[in-house]
């Protein structure tokens, strides 16, 4: 083989690990830029109890927000019972003492904004309508509940979490999308709801 030849072989040798290496880099630059998307847009959904006993009123309820900086699409919410899947608030909430006023917001299908806090169900009595050793009897028979939450990026990545207070959420391939929200049935009057109704003549 002449010098020519090898000179020709070397540099063509050369221009292929050029390649090589531009490629690489291109495809570590945009996996960079992809994981600096995904991070700029990442959200934390964070679920806590609230128990509160003041001189006018006393309330419990669940409290809902996302300290993350992207927002979070909530597909689906499960309420859990020790640990289980249950079908709702109901049976709890026919326990709950008269006199109760009952507030709530929808979860499933809503976009959280960062920083945006909601309170999916709070429960709450006149001081005088519960005394606080009642209160505190009903907000035990709650300790028990839990959420389980199956959230998305506006990227398509998606987490689960499960549970209340310290709770981390868990990548997961995808979330099922849910039609049904357990905080949206709590507008439907429960039978025990402190209110009679009157009898017609």
């Amino acid at each position: 083989m002449g010098n020519g030849n090898k000179a020709e072989m070397l540099i063509a040798i050369c221009a292929v690990l050029t390649s090589v290496i531009a490629l690489f880099v291109a495809w570590d630059q945009g996996r960079v830029m992809r994981a600096q998307q995904h991070g700029s847009v990442y959200p934390v959904l964070q679920v806590d109890g609230f128990v509160s006993s003041t001189s006018t009123r006393r309330s419990l309820g669940l409290r809902l927000s996302n300290s993350g900086v992207g927002p979070a699409l909530i597909e689906s919410v499960t309420l859990l019972e020790g640990g289980e899947p249950i079908d709702g608030f109901e049976s709890h909430r026919e326990s709950l003492p008269p006199g109760y006023d009952l507030s709530w917001s929808g979860a499933t299908g809503r976009a959280l904004a960062p920083d945006q806090m909601i309170t999916p169900v709070e429960v709450a009595w006149p001081v005088e309508a519960l005394s606080q050793d009642d209160f505190y009897e009903v907000a035990g028979e709650w300790d028990d509940l839990a959420l389980e939450i199956c959230y998305c990026s506006v990227f398509e990545r998606c987490w689960k979490l499960r549970g209340i207070g310290t709770a981390r959420a868990e990548r997961v391939n995808r979330c099922e999308r849910s039609d049904r929200d357990i905080f949206e049935e709590l507008r439907t009057p429960a039978p025990s709801a402190g209110i009679e109704t009157p009898e017609v003549e």
